[in-house]
């Protein structure tokens, strides 16, 4: 340490000048001297002798009149004698380097007044009050813990506060003042001086002329004088030496060993009341750095620090206001954490928690100090847990570690203290907790197999992030395949946990499949049987293989066996339905369903699964899981119900009804608070089976499913289902709308017919056109919804007939011929129906407004919704209506030109084919204004010619007899050709 060495030197000072160490003048009467003439020896002891004097006086007065004399001029008394006694010390400090040999005597004649004066104090004070306030990071000592830190000496605490008394000092710099006092009570006689060096012998040897000097000091002036002459002569007495022997001084050796040891002792308990007392900055300062230096000059220091307490009083010194004094207390506990003691002694304090506090501080000093004294620790077995268990030890060291740019020291330190920390399997877990797994890896990989079973545990618990797993692929793929195919029962269990953690990261898969994974979980699923072995290793390699395969990897090319056999062939995927039909686990089941899924997403192994399914008759099992307690579990199935709807759908239908709950229970069990993927995909598996299917809808009808499917529309247009459902609620929407729409594919049903009329459906539908929930698929089920009952409308449009005079008239309606009669009027009927309409009783769209909004939804960008709002359209104009009516009510609304801008967008088949109808039926029916209207519209002609060359059958006959009405192709009824 710098100030160790500063000390060091200044005490070195002292011993050239060939007088005892006594004190040393501190560095400011240095600087006073320099600018002042300084004091004869007569004045200073007069001086001082002066005010002995009257300090002795004043003790006096108030040890024989502190019963007469009032308290308020006692008090007096006492704070005039503390002011003279400061007055002594600050001489005492600053005597001269002249007259230091006077010093010892003027410390004790100070450290006995100080002492008499604190008796005659004690008497005065209330003894419950404390001599000094507490500071925050300071100490307070009463009088039985100043006897107790000084020993022999109780004087000394009163002198050091006297000493310290208005230092402010704050530098790390130490000061002479507890040197000097330990010198005073252990004085150096002047034969331990060498009188070449000036400074205590370490090994005194005799030469011819009887004097004694340090070996290595006259040992080199025997050799500078060999050079110059050839005489060789004592330093001190100048008589020439014969012989350059050097006599080892046993005895004086042994004495100035022993006077060392009574002095650094001396100097232990010095430092030790010091930060006892702690009144000030300067005060810890200085004895922590005369602690420093003496713990590393003897290793029998530290263990009498260790023996005195020193070593726990420091740690109160971590939570110090004072960074420096934080510092310097964790330097030299560093230093006597060497020892193994004092491992145990700071074991049993706070220590740890403040240092691993303190390793977070923005300040280098402190965070660089707090890291080596961990370091430290770090190297008894004794810390290794208090380490790992300590919240934010381990995490703080990852985070040093990987900021080396930042701070690369405290990333060395680091890097040594975690290496350290390996030897204790539970801090590797941790550390791989916290984001850092090269040590698990590496012992996962290189370790004993005791070892990699703890590691492959640990791997198998712990959550990774995303790229971590890839980086656990990297390095571990290989291993965990060995141990899953040939290690014990214990190491397969936990290495198929880590791999299955490992898989779930699609990026993965390509690494794992590149070592050979596949056709291991195969063989697991389907043949492997180890005795005793748990069960679950089949569910783990299910999963497995289940997340290999939701990535995009190219599934007709994985190999699953040494016979040339796919993940796709019939094979694989016989086997995998069989196991399916007979597996009684649960969480097997999930994966063996995933693994189906996935396969659907090909045609070829769509087709084939669906062909093993119906074989085995294994679809009826499947629909079983719907009622299962397991989230996932009816989950999946009812996702794979879905892609087997569009091939078996009205098998599937059939399975529903003879399952108790069912199908009801798949639209009425939902959680009102939250919304799960569960419920959104078990109510779309209902909208995805065939619509047509009367069984299906009674049954839904009969179980009061359509009150709940309305109310709960509703609430979700109303935003009404709470934000954590958000991310199925569109889907649930989905799914509850073409559940309704599927009634509207059973009208002919008087059940379903009535249920429809007294729930208006037909305003539902059409304020689910703007009312969407931000779904496209939601408007277009609207439309198909509103298509289904318009068909219906002809039939059941009613003539009409006389009633009360009406104030509400219809808006697309005519009269018919005749005056009112005995108050009595004709009714007016709907322009397509020739009939009375409403949209409660003939599902009207032009009485409903809902053509208005079908005619909106012709803008709309999705394709489909457009191709299902054309289709509505058309069921206005459509055979069994007054085509003529439609064409002027339509009109009306803008409707030609509503759909000429579809012909303008979108050119899908689907879409080309229903808009030209409608044009074409606009020309048959509309006469000569609706033509001259088409006519001009230049983008038209553009569409009928592309269609006409390059559409299908039906394109090309409707673009054909289109362009015939407008005169673009010849007409063969008239001998005309215009072009």
């Amino acid at each position: 340490m710098s100030s160790v060495a500063t000390e060091d030197a200044e005490h070195n000072n002292s011993m050239e000048l060939g007088s005892p160490p006594h004190v040393t003048s501190p560095p400011i009467s240095e600087s006073k001297q320099a600018g002042n003439t300084p004091p004869s020896r007569s004045d200073f002891l007069l001086s001082l002798s002066t005010k002995v004097d009257i300090a002795t006086e004043l003790v006096a007065k108030c040890s024989n009149g502190a019963q007469a004399v009032p308290d308020d001029e006692v008090k007096s008394f006492i704070k005039q004698l503390e002011g003279v006694i400061r007055s002594m010390a600050d001489d005492l400090r600053d005597i001269p380097l002249s007259m230091e040999s006077l010093s010892g005597e003027m410390i004790h004649v100070g450290l006995q007044i100080n002492g008499q004066c604190d008796t005659d104090q004690n008497k005065l004070e209330n003894a419950s009050t404390p001599r000094m306030e507490m500071r925050e990071g300071t100490s307070s000592v009463s009088e039985s813990q100043r006897e107790n830190k000084s020993g022999d000496m109780p004087p000394m605490a009163n002198y050091l506060l006297g000493m310290y008394d208005g230092t402010q000092r704050n530098d790390r710099q130490s000061s002479n003042i507890l040197p000097q006092l330990a010198d005073t009570l252990q004085p150096a006689y002047q034969s331990f001086f060498c009188p070449l060096t000036k400074k205590i012998m370490d090994d005194p040897v005799t030469i011819e002329s009887g004097l004694t000097y340090d070996r290595e000091a006259i040992a080199e002036w025997f050799e500078r004088s060999i050079d110059v002459s050839e005489n060789i002569v004592c330093p001190v007495t100048r008589m020439d030496v014969k012989e350059a022997a050097l006599s080892s001084n046993v005895a004086l050796r042994n004495t100035i060993k022993e006077w060392k040891e009574r002095n650094e002792a001396t100097r232990i308990r010095i430092a030790s009341s010091a930060l006892s007392l702690a009144t000030s900055e300067a005060m810890i300062l200085d004895g922590i750095k005369e602690l420093q230096f003496l713990s590393q000059s003897r290793r029998f220091n530290k263990e009498q620090m260790h023996t005195i307490g020193i070593t726990g009083l420091l740690t109160q010194f971590l939570q110090h206001e004072s960074m420096t004094v934080r510092c310097e207390a964790l330097e030299l506990l560093r230093v006597l954490a060497e020892d193994e003691d004092g491992k145990v002694i700071i074991a049993r304090t706070r220590a740890l928690t403040r240092t691993i506090k303190m390793m977070s501080s923005y300040s280098s000093p402190e965070r660089h100090a707090a890291v080596s004294f961990l370091l430290e620790l770090s190297k008894s077995e004794l810390f290794l847990e208090k380490i790992g268990r300590t919240p934010g030890g381990i995490l703080i060291l990852i985070t040093m570690k990987y900021n080396k740019d930042a701070d690369p020291f405290a990333a060395e330190r680091a890097e040594e203290a975690l290496k350290n920390l390996e030897k204790l399997p539970k801090n590797i877990k941790c550390m791989a907790e916290n984001g850092f797994v090269e040590p698990l890896l590496d012992h996962l990989i290189d370790g004993t197999e005791e070892v990699q079973t703890e590691m492959v545990s640990y791997l198998g618990e712990i959550v990774l992030e995303h790229d971590m797993k890839t980086y656990v692929a990297e390095r571990a793929s290989n291993a965990l395949i060995k141990m899953v195919n040939g290690g014990s029962s214990v190491i397969r269990k936990e290495a198929f946990r880590a791999l299955v953690q490992i898989s779930s990261h699609p990026p993965n898969s390509k690494m794992l499949l590149d070592a050979g994974i596949v056709p291991i979980m195969i063989e697991e699923i389907f043949a492997r049987r180890i005795q005793n072995e748990p069960l679950e290793s089949k569910e783990e390699a299910a999963a497995i293989l289940a997340n290999i395969l939701e990535s995009d990897l190219d599934m007709e090319k994985i190999q699953v066996n040494k016979h040339g056999h796919t993940i796709t062939s019939h094979y694989s995927i016989y086997n995998i339905v069989h196991l399916l039909k007979y597996s009684t686990q649960q969480e097997l089941n999930v994966n063996i369903v995933k693994i189906l899924l996935f396969l659907t997403k090909l045609p070829k192994p769509l087709a084939t699964v669906v062909s093993v399914i119906k074989e085995i008759e294994v679809h009826q099992g499947i629909i079983e899981f719907l009622n299962s307690p397991m989230e996932e579990l009816a989950t999946v199935a009812a996702k794979m119900l879905i892609v087997l709807a569009s091939h078996m759908g009205h098998t599937i239908a059939a399975g529903l009804c003879k399952i108790q709950g069912q199908p009801e229970g798949l639209v009425k069990n939902y959680d009102t608070d939250r919304m799960t993927e569960r419920q959104a995909v078990s109510v779309n598996l209902i909208a995805k089976i065939p619509h047509q299917n009367a069984p299906l809808n009674l049954a839904l009808l009969h179980q009061g499913t359509v009150p709940i499917i309305l109310s709960r529309i509703q609430e979700i247009l109303r935003g009404e289902v709470r934000a954590t459902g958000s991310r199925y609620t569109g889907y649930y929407l989905e799914g509850l709308v073409g559940v309704l729409v599927r009634f509207t594919t059973s009208l002919f049903d008087q059940e379903i017919l009535y249920m429809a009329l007294s729930r208006n459906l037909t305003s539902v539908f059409t304020d689910l056109l703007v009312r969407t929930g931000g779904s496209s698929e939601v408007q277009r089920l609207a439309a198909v919804g509103l298509q289904n009952l318009s068909s219906q409308s002809a039939r059941l449009s009613r003539p009409p007939a006389d009633i009360k005079k009406s104030t509400k008239m219809s808006f697309f309606a005519k009269s018919v011929s005749g005056s009112q009669r005995d108050g009595r009027m004709t009714l007016l009927c709907c322009p397509t129906h020739r009939g009375v309409c409403s949209s409660s009783t003939t599902f009207c769209l032009l009485e409903s407004r809902a053509a208005e909004r079908l005619l909106g939804c012709l803008e709309s960008e999705s394709p489909e919704v457009v191709e299902a709002a054309l289709s509505a359209i058309i069921t206005l104009l459509d055979d069994g209506v007054d085509a003529e009516g439609s064409v002027r009510a339509l009109s009306e609304l803008g409707a030609v030109r509503s759909v000429l801008g579809v012909l303008k967008v979108h050119r899908e088949e689907g879409v080309l084919q229903r808009a030209l109808w409608l044009v074409e039926r606009f020309l048959e029916k509309g006469g000569d204004k609706l033509s001259r209207e088409v006519s001009h519209d230049k983008v038209l002609t553009t569409v009928l010619v592309s269609a006409f060359h390059r559409g299908d059958g039906n394109t090309k006959k409707m673009a054909e007899n289109i362009l015939r009405h407008l005169h673009r192709i010849l007409n063969f009824s008239t001998n005309s050709f215009v072009m």
